[in-house]
């Protein structure tokens, strides 16, 4: 039976830190399954799904105070196991583009929300727009839709909303 340990782990952006993080998870024993990471600023950022057997993983959580003080990360970890939806699902991709200003996240976040909808992954950035310099946000994100949840319905109402706060928007399928 396999067990699961999410981390996550926040450090200065060095080179080496991936690949010394990596290695200690590989000589645990424990494997990979998901992971994301970014340089956020001057700041790396992991977020990783580790598998393994028990022992594998109590090994991995007896590591992470020494990883901690060794890497010079902030680290937290707990148990986890895999997903399992009550209800078919469809994936969908939603992407935006706007003027960058407070809330526009949070706006869009808590429509998904309101609608009962999960949010798989977001990812956003900001940026300054080629020859304008006008600050722009670009936002990506993967939703679960239940399969009894008209979707013509809720792109209807997603692009309403978008026109309302003057986003670029689209979703469609994940293929």
């Amino acid at each position: 039976m396999q067990n699961y340990l999410v981390i996550t782990a926040l450090g200065d952006h060095d080179p080496r830190l991936i690949e010394h993080f990596t290695r200690s998870i590989k000589d645990s024993g424990c494997s990979i399954a998901e992971s994301r990471m970014a340089a956020l600023g001057d700041r790396l950022a992991m977020i990783l799904m580790l598998t393994g057997s028990w022992d594998a993983i109590a090994k991995m959580e007896d590591l992470l105070p020494r990883l901690e003080e060794r890497l010079q990360l902030t680290i937290t970890s707990t148990r986890s196991r895999p997903e399992r939806p009550k209800q078919t699902l469809m994936p969908y991709a939603i992407d935006v583009v706007a003027f960058d200003q407070p809330g526009v996240v949070h706006d869009i976040t808590k429509f998904i929300a309101n609608n009962n909808i999960n949010i798989q992954a977001l990812y956003s950035n900001s940026y300054s727009a080629a020859n304008t310099g006008t600050p722009m946000l670009s936002l990506h994100m993967t939703i679960n839709i239940p399969t009894d949840v008209s979707i013509a319905a809720l792109r209807g109402d997603f692009m309403d909303f978008c026109d309302q706060l003057n986003l670029d928007a689209i979703m469609e399928p994940v293929k």
